[in-house]
C-alpha cells in the first residue's frame, strides 16, 4: 500500500508542476487577468473536472503561482546574503548583493515578477497564505540592518517627529531589534528598490537610462546609506 501511495503522490506532484508550468506560459502570453483553468486543462489534454481536483478555482491556481514567485525571489535574496556572509562582507555589501540578486531574478522571470509586483489582478484577493512568502526579501534586509546595529555598524538616520509613532509600531511589528529611525528608512528603501526594478522591467527607462545595472548598483548603495549602514559606497 505504501508503494501505491508513494506513486500516487509522485504523480500528483508531477501533474501539479505541469499545471503550474502551463499557467506560467499563459501568464507570459495573455497576462494574469486572462488566466483560465479551462485553457490550462485543454493545453495539457485534461478535462476541466480533473484539473479542478488540483486547483478548485482560478484564484487557487493564482495563489499557488504567487507563493512560488515570492518563494523564488526570497530564496534568491537568502542565497545572496548567505554567500556574502561566508566571505564576511560588510553589511552594506550584503545589502547591495541582495538587491542585485533580487533584480537579476526579476529580469530572468519578468512575468512572475509582474504577477507579484505589477498591477493587481481584477477580482483576486490574496489570502494569508501569501503573507509569509511575500515577506522573505524584506526579512533578509531587516536581518542585515539588525546585525549591523548589534555590531555597531549602523548610524540611524534622522526621523521626522510625525513618523515617530508609526516607526515605533513598525519596529515592534516586524523589525524587533532595529531602531525605529532605521525601520522607517528601511521601508522607504524597500519601496524604492522595487520601484527601480519595476521601472526597468516595465520599460520606463527606455530611451532614458542605458547603463541600468550601474545605476541600480549605485542606487542600492545609496539606499544602504539611507538606512544607516556604514561604508555603503564600498559595495
Amino acid at each position: 500500500m505504501s508503494t501505491i501511495r508513494g506513486a500516487r503522490e509522485r504523480a500528483r506532484i508531477e501533474v501539479t508542476a505541469a499545471i503550474k508550468d502551463e499557467a506560467r506560459k499563459q501568464l507570459a502570453e495573455e497576462g494574469a487577468p486572462k488566466l483560465s483553468l479551462r485553457a490550462v486543462a485543454r493545453e495539457l489534454g485534461m478535462v476541466s473536472s480533473a484539473l479542478y481536483r488540483y486547483f478548485p478555482s482560478r484564484d487557487d491556481l493564482l495563489t499557488a503561482l504567487i507563493v512560488d514567485a515570492f518563494d523564488a525571489i526570497g530564496a534568491a535574496a537568502e542565497r545572496a546574503v548567505a554567500e556574502q556572509a561566508e566571505g564576511e562582507a560588510p553589511p552594506a555589501e550584503r545589502w547591495v548583493a541582495v538587491s542585485c540578486a533580487v533584480r537579476e531574478w526579476a529580469l530572468a522571470h519578468p512575468h512572475e515578477y509582474a504577477l507579484i509586483y505589477g498591477s493587481p489582478v481584477p477580482g483576486y484577493i490574496a489570502p494569508m497564505d501569501t503573507v509569509g512568502p511575500a515577506a522573505r526579501v524584506g526579512l533578509v534586509l531587516i536581518d542585515i540592518v539588525r546585525g549591523a546595529y548589534r555590531a555597531g555598524d549602523l548610524i540611524p538616520p534622522p526621523l521626522a517627529d510625525g513618523l515617530r509613532v508609526d516607526a515605533e509600531r513598525m519596529a515592534a511589528d516586524f523589525a524587533e531589534g532595529v531602531p525605529p529611525e532605521s525601520v522607517a528608512a528601511l521601508v522607504a528603501a524597500w519601496a524604492q528598490l522595487f520601484g527601480l526594478i519595476s521601472f526597468e522591467l516595465f520599460g520606463q527607462f527606455n530611451r532614458v537610462v542605458e547603463e541600468r545595472e550601474a545605476l541600480f548598483r549605485q542606487t542600492a548603495g545609496e539606499l544602504a546609506r539611507s538606512v544607516g549602514l556604514r561604508d555603503a559606497g564600498a559595495a
